[in-house]
């Protein structure tokens, strides 16, 4: 691992996890289409156009995380038998309300935060930091769509925590 300066022996356990990290992409990716293409009713027009945003930022993280078990010299997974076997992210029916969908992926969203978080672990040993700036940003950026997601699931009498204000 000359131009990275890792120890090949370190880098293995931060591969693993980005392959799962790659599975989960790639199924939630799917989802995303699928709920992009069945949504319907009144929220159509604003989940549709969301889900189509989320799913092209999927597909750049997907080639992201691809292309960093490369750079860690590794072949990625890349056979989506293999991507349903290893991804936490599980498949969904097209035959879901809005609100279910929504549903779906903030628990889809959470499950790979807890792995991002597995790879920042692997990689703190390692000492990889293009894996840990580059994961880091995608904590960052999947928190703030959660959020959205959250606000979105929400009444509009409910109200964020108010301990700091007066």
């Amino acid at each position: 691992m000359n131009y990275l300066n890792i120890d090949k022996d370190k880098v293995l356990p931060v591969v693993t996890e980005l392959n799962v990290l790659l599975a989960d992409y790639q199924v939630y990716y799917q989802k995303l289409r699928n709920f992009h293409w069945n949504v319907l009713g009144k929220n159509f027009f604003e989940l549709h156009n969301q889900f189509e945003v989320m799913y092209n930022d999927t597909k750049i993280k997907i080639d992201d995380v691809a292309e960093r078990i490369v750079t860690l010299k590794y072949h990625p997974i890349s056979k989506l038998s293999d991507y349903i076997e290893v991804s936490n992210v599980k498949e969904s029916s097209p035959l879901l309300t809005d609100v279910e969908m929504v549903n779906i992926l903030k628990n889809d969203q959470e499950i790979i935060l807890t792995q991002l978080s597995k790879v920042i672990e692997k990689a703190n040993v390692a000492d990889d930091e293009g894996t840990l700036d580059l994961i880091g940003a995608y904590i960052r950026e999947l928190e703030k769509s959660s959020w959205m997601l959250n606000a979105w699931s929400k009444n509009t009498s409910d109200v964020l925590d108010s301990s700091f204000v007066e």
